[in-house]
């Protein structure tokens, strides 16, 4: 057959004519063959030798470009090592050709014969494990990967030892899953077999990595296999782990508790070179994939803390399942993180457990595409495809996965091909919907006796290899046996003296006029070879002079102030979210930018510097899932740094919702991890429709219970202030939901004075100046409304109504508002005012507790009831903000 059937003349002389002109314009491996063809013609060598020579090239080339998906990789399809595509036959190669010497570039035996060349490449490409990374543009990146598979035709070589650590580690794992089948017989726990080459893996990726100065590695993982990991990665006791199949603990739950399956480990590990490895498992809801972005978060987190050199030291590792890497869409977000300025972890090495099937959905059903891999092509990742029952395969892809991270700060992917030998859990039939897989994997037998196998026949002693079983079998017996190890987890290194309780004790937050003008100038400072716009001129100009006159001190420049007062007391401050440089409404302008030459300077970083800490300020990609997981993963690794996540506007966070619902307002009591993460969500109802008037301030009270979170509503900018300081300066640490203006940004009365700002603390409740004598209406009220009331009363002239303002909805300081109320006469009439619809807001959150408060229930002013936040329609709007500010004042 003849060359053109692979490579058409047309093509060949297009690439030839690209060449002439610019060699850089082809591939580098058709350069000598282009330097050969002219010096053919001008030696007069034939035609036929030339095409020859670059028909073993294109070979090489189509060995290396499409070898994995020919690969012998699948444990439930026999494998065949002989493809129509890979025959020398299609480049018009023949049989009498393979005993002949051709020169080829760009290939680890540059001179050879053919038969050996293709010798190389079924062994590198063509077997137990498949590569991808053709698709990889940076020249340096294929040829480094090129070099190292060629080199070693993708076998390690591993000692006699190391073959034998590998069969022991999938003796436990293969073990643990029977002991636990055998004693807890119907118990769910997403059992690792047909997987169980896993934990090899694992463990080899713990040592190289160690041995590549890797000490801390973060890990996420879904709940198939992680009891395994748990015990045979992390060495959590397995009498814990038992205790808890048995439901007996004798240690009480901190809060309400999870699942087994569920739950977060931390551990340290030492190894025989003397290296030790940090581990960490975060803990995870059933939300396949949501805890991605945690990790991410996290490890980043630990980067920054580390300083320099960070993101070789520390790695995010994360496990998923075929179905899930192909389905949740979570997974291209956290991919897209990875090589941003403000979330890139130096490379995450992503552990793809292909089960080839997802609880009873075939993949011809789960996905689009080739592999359930192929989302990583957009970050032109090398994809490493494995035969699930070859773990020598498996480490070879790890060294390749490890060394090329470490060297390019990517990420990089291990495609683990196997099977699941049970239904999605125990009690699960897979026969009902796979009979004719599951007769397969029915008579497939374990990896473990595969390897087995494979070494009693490479020499080893089948008596070693059994005693070594023995042992482990010996060892899962006395651990039932045992009775359980008291396990502290929670609130430890760096959480150590940071409290669990809640406590509505007011801290003192206040900052001296002095300092506020230091660092009034401090924040507004530009080079003198820095030109801003003028506006932006103008606006900084007037921030330090607002501060050095004491009055009428905007919320951009309260703002400000909070940040710059934390950075002077060395607190590290980082913020993200969609345009949170400049902000959404234009208020924030945290870096400025040059309108000359583009550059970027952010004034608080440089007062940050000089206090030895940090100040982050991201503009993210247009997520709210991924981002919002990454700064809460942040959050959790840094108890004493203010961060905060800022959604564009309040109502776009429900892109987030499983962040928020399973993290951020339930790990506290499920899984003892607590979280200062800061949320900034713009609300207010001002006639801009129903995408961007709520942020929903509903949905966040329905998830508050056993003061869990913190949830404020500040109208004022020193109320901001206070706020924000007080998220560190209180003894414990909850997260905080922080309604935030929009239209209040500029509106003349939401302003203070300096000394608002000198002294005191955030004011949960604010009583009204008036005298309480001749009250006879009170308006409890949260947010924006006040500004109308207020206004409102002004123009009315109104002295006999009072409005309180509740600036914390939750934990409501009841105490505090019983004492602001009983000033009032006792037959004083009580209104709850808001803006916002009656099945939205804070009414019925709040109704129950004022009712009791009061002894009666307070009539409700507000929007009826919708199923939409707001009209679309801003005549409507105003309309019916009118009548409810009409109603607050109407005679009774």
């Amino acid at each position: 057959m003849s060359i053109d059937s692979n490579v058409s003349p047309q093509w060949l002389e297009n690439q030839y004519l690209l060449w002439k002109e610019d060699p850089s314009q082809v591939e580098e491996g058709w350069h000598s063959f282009f330097q050969g063809f002219e010096l053919a013609l001008e030696y007069g060598v034939t035609t036929a030798s030339t095409n020859k020579a670059i028909a073993v090239q294109e070979l090489i080339h189509r060995y290396r470009e499409i070898g994995h998906l020919l690969a012998c990789v699948d444990p439930l399809t026999p494998c065949s090592f002989d493809h129509q595509q890979l025959r020398p036959a299609e480049f018009g190669l023949e049989p009498e050709d393979l005993d002949k010497n051709f020169v080829v570039e760009d290939f680890i035996l540059p001179n050879g014969k053919l038969r050996d060349i293709i010798e190389i490449l079924n062994d590198t490409y063509y077997r137990y494990l498949g590569v991808e990374f053709t698709h990889i543009p940076i020249l340096e990146e294929r040829h480094w990967l090129q070099q190292r598979m060629e080199s070693t035709r993708n076998h390690p070589k591993l000692s006699l030892k190391s073959k034998m650590k590998t069969l022991q580690k999938l003796q436990e794992a293969t073990s643990f899953e029977r002991f636990l089948h055998k004693k807890f017989l119907g118990q769910k726990r997403f059992s690792l077999e047909g997987a169980e080459s896993l934990i090899p893996l694992l463990n080899y990726i713990m040592r190289r990595g160690a041995e590549l100065d890797i000490d801390n590695i973060i890990i996420g993982m879904p709940h198939r296999g992680r009891l395994n990991v748990l015990a045979n990665i992390f060495g959590k006791p397995l009498e814990n782990i038992f205790t808890e199949f048995q439901d007996n603990s004798e240690f009480k739950v901190v809060g309400e508790g999870d699942v087994k399956y569920h739950k977060g480990y931390s551990a340290d590990r030492d190894f025989s070179n003397g290296k030790t490895m940090h581990m960490s498992l975060a803990s995870n809801p059933s939300h396949l994939e949501a805890v991605d972005p945690v990790v991410e978060g996290k490890a980043r987190a630990r980067q920054d803390n580390f300083g320099e050199g960070g993101m070789q030291r520390i790695m995010p590792v994360l496990i998923h399942g075929d179905a899930a890497f192909a389905g949740q869409g979570v997974v291209a977000e956290v991919l897209n993180l990875s090589q941003l300025e403000g979330y890139r972890t130096g490379g995450t090495l992503h552990i793809v457990v292909n089960n080839q099937i997802g609880f009873t959905t075939l993949p011809v059903d789960a996905r689009s595409t080739c592999y359930p891999t192929d989302m990583a092509k957009i970050l032109m990742a090398p994809i490493f495809h494995v035969h699930g029952d070859n773990p020598e395969a498996l480490l070879q892809a790890a060294t390749l996965a490890l060394e090329f991270r470490q060297k390019f700060a990517k990420d990089v992917v291990i495609e683990m091909i196997c099977y699941r030998r049970h239904g999605h859990n125990e009690g699960d039939e897979p026969f009902f919907t796979q009979p004719l897989m599951y007769e397969k994997i029915k008579k497939h037998p374990p990896s473990v006796d595969i390897y087995r196998q494979q070494l009693i026949s490479e020499g080893i002693p089948a008596a070693d290899l059994d005693a070594q079983q023995q042992q482990i079998d010996q060892e899962l017996q006395a651990a039932l046996d045992r009775p359980e190890q008291k396990l502290i987890e929670g609130f430890m290194q760096k959480w150590e003296g940071i409290e669990r309780e809640f406590t509505h004790k007011p801290e003192e937050t206040g900052v001296d006029k002095a300092t506020l003008e230091r660092l009034a100038k401090a924040m507004t400072d530009v080079p003198s070879n820095f030109t801003p716009h003028k506006k932006i001129t103008a606006l900084m100009q007037k921030r330090r002079q607002m501060v050095s006159e004491g009055r009428q001190i905007d919320w951009g420049t309260g703002e400000s102030l909070a940040f710059a007062s934390l950075l002077d007391e060395k607190f590290n401050v980082r913020v993200s979210g969609q345009d949170s440089r400049r902000g959404t409404f234009n208020h924030r302008h945290a870096a400025l930018t040059d309108r000359n030459d583009g550059r970027v300077y952010i004034p608080l970083q440089k007062l940050a510097e000089e206090q030895g800490c940090r100040f982050q300020i991201f503009n993210s990609m247009l997520s709210e899932f991924a981002v919002l997981g990454f700064e809460y993963g942040y959050s959790v690794e840094t108890p004493n740094d203010l961060t905060i996540w800022e959604a564009q506007f309040g109502d776009f966070a429900n892109g987030a919702q499983v962040i928020i619902d399973q993290f951020i307002a339930s790990s506290l009591t499920k899984w003892d991890r607590s979280s200062a993460l800061t949320m900034f969500l713009p609300h207010g109802y001002e006639g801009q429709g129903p995408e961007h008037s709520s942020a929903r301030i509903e949905r966040y009270l329905q998830l508050c219970a056993d003061e869990n979170m913190q949830v404020a509503y500040p109208t004022t900018p020193a109320q901001l202030f206070h706020l924000l300081r007080r998220q560190l300066k209180q003894l414990f640490r909850r997260p905080l939901i922080v309604f935030t203006p929009k239209g209040l940004l500029r509106h003349p009365l939401c302003i203070s004075q300096l000394d608002d700002f000198t002294s005191g603390s955030f004011k949960e409740v604010i009583p009204d100046d008036l005298p309480s004598e001749g009250i006879k209406k009170v308006l409890l009220c949260t947010g924006r409304i006040y500004y109308d009331l207020l206004q409102e009363r002004t123009e009315r002239k109104r002295t006999d109504v009072a409005i309180v303002l509740i600036e914390q909805l939750y934990p409501l300081h009841l105490e505090l508002l019983h004492r602001i109320l009983a000033g009032y006469a006792d037959d004083v009439s009580y209104f709850y005012v808001q803006e916002e619809t009656a099945n939205g807001g804070a009414w019925r959150h709040l109704r129950m507790m004022l009712t009791v408060l009061l002894d009666r229930e307070p009539l409700y002013i507000g929007r009826k009831p919708s199923a939409s936040t707001a009209v679309g329609s801003h005549r409507q709007h105003k309309q019916e903000q009118q009548e409810i500010i009409n109603q607050a004042f109407a005679d009774e």
